[in-house]
């Protein structure tokens, strides 16, 4: 009976890490993902002006990284979790709002530190103590499999309310056509955030591993440490590389959209796909990655994202929307196959479990730099080269980042082989 009230704990644990992982989130990066046509066109911006709004997002995180990872290692999990996702939910509420782009120029940075600084080393944290040692793999792959699920089911319910309440016949210019089903999709979304705090508070333990030592002094021997271990920076290029590609999914619906003519109901449609891939994706790379190489699963996936990223920057696929659509899928597996993996190597990397969240700090400071310098490039990209051509450009650069995070993947793999990857204690 015991093993079974044990078990059960695991799995509502788990589950409360995805479904938080995914919904704090969602207000800054999967609405625009899904409904970015939408979004450029009710608050009356840019593709470039969107993309300053995640520069500002990324500045802010990039300073949190490193210092939200030395919290993780001090203080408990649910509680900078809880916390993180209650002043999320609070920013959707400006945001339905609709303001003005100084706000949510503000906003983003506001975002930037409520999913960085106090929630991202923690659900890390969290979810390398659930794995053990022998789990790992399943771990990250089963967070990344059920954030994107969880993504994907919040999605389609934002999807279907949207098209239900505009018709697929309204275009987003006016306000009278997208203002207030747009308003009730971010108020919903905002809700949903705010349960996902009370979730955590009850749900996921405090960690079971506190940092040795509070000490300044100790913490700073642990940042250098960590920074003398070649598999943390090689960790970090692996990380730019798979969440450059992460970010150009992004450009997936206005691609659907611009074209492939796609209207915005259907153009949102494939966004909502793309999060199901995600979820299959990173679930099936989990399970393969404990029972095979995790570094040969990354190097295939990285692989198949440059493929793809050729083919649609070169087009070659031009006017066979069927087979568009297909590589479309296949990138998608490549993208989120990576993404559900990164994380899970630090046990190959050595990295000792009390080192998890300033370890994370450190590899992310350099890893997420993509959230500062992406979305602006993207927009730059597809504001002056309209139409097909900034598009295939965004995917030659998805094959550039995947071609060197392939490279990074084999030498880490061979150091790896080769006993070259030690810390010291």
């Amino acid at each position: 009976m015991q093993g079974k009230i044990t078990e059960k704990k695991r799995i509502s644990t788990l589950a409360t890490l995805i479904i938080a992982g995914e919904s704090v989130f969602f207000l800054p990066f999967v609405l625009a993902r899904i409904f970015r046509p939408t979004l450029l066109s009710v608050f009356d911006i840019t593709n470039t002006e969107l993309g300053i709004y995640f520069s500002t997002y990324g500045i802010v995180a990039i300073i949190s990284y490193v210092f939200g990872g030395v919290l993780a290692d001090r203080f408990a999990a649910r509680k900078l979790m809880a916390a993180a996702l209650w002043l999320t939910s609070a920013g959707g509420i400006v945001m339905a709002r609709l303001p003005s782009t100084g706000v949510m120029v503000v906003l983003y940075g506001f975002w930037g530190f409520t999913t960085i600084f106090l929630f991202w080393a923690a659900m890390i944290r969290a979810t390398r103590e659930w794995g053990g040692d022998g789990f790992q793999g399943r771990a990250f792959g089963w967070l990344e499999g059920g954030r994107g699920a969880t993504a994907a089911i919040l999605g389609t319910i934002s999807f279907l309310l949207f098209s239900w309440f505009t018709g697929d016949v309204n275009e987003m210019g006016e306000a009278g056509s997208g203002f207030l089903p747009f308003q009730m999709v971010i108020m919903i979304l905002s809700g949903i955030t705010f349960l996902s705090g009370i979730l955590v508070w009850y749900l996921v333990p405090d960690s079971k591993v506190i940092a040795e030592s509070r000490s300044r002094t100790e913490v700073f021997r642990r940042v250098l440490r960590l920074i003398r271990l070649p598999a943390v920076w090689m960790l970090a290029v692996i990380i730019v590389c798979a969440y450059a590609g992460y970010k150009i999914t992004d450009d997936f619906s206005l691609y659907a959209r611009e074209v492939l003519g796609y209207s915005e109901i259907s153009s949102a449609g494939i966004g909502t796909a793309a999060l199901w891939i995600r979820a299959f994706a990173a679930i099936m790379a989990g399970y393969l990655a404990d029972r095979l190489d995790k570094f040969k699963l990354i190097i295939f996936c990285f692989g198949l994202t440059m493929v793809g990223g050729l083919l649609m920057g070169m087009g070659l696929l031009e006017g066979v929307v069927g087979l568009v659509l297909f590589n479309l899928t296949l990138t998608a597996i490549g993208i989120y196959g990576v993404r559900a993996l990164y994380f899970a190597v630090f046990q190959e990397a050595n990295i000792p479990l009390g080192f998890t969240g300033t370890a994370v700090g450190i590899v992310s400071f350099v890893g997420y730099t993509p959230d500062i310098f992406m979305s602006p490039w993207m927009g730059h990209l597809l504001d002056k080269y309209p139409g097909n051509t900034g598009h295939q450009y965004l995917f030659l650069v998805l094959s550039m980042f995947a071609f060197i995070g392939l490279l990074t993947s084999l030498v880490f793999r061979y150091v790896e082989n080769r006993g070259g990857i030690e810390i010291q204690q």
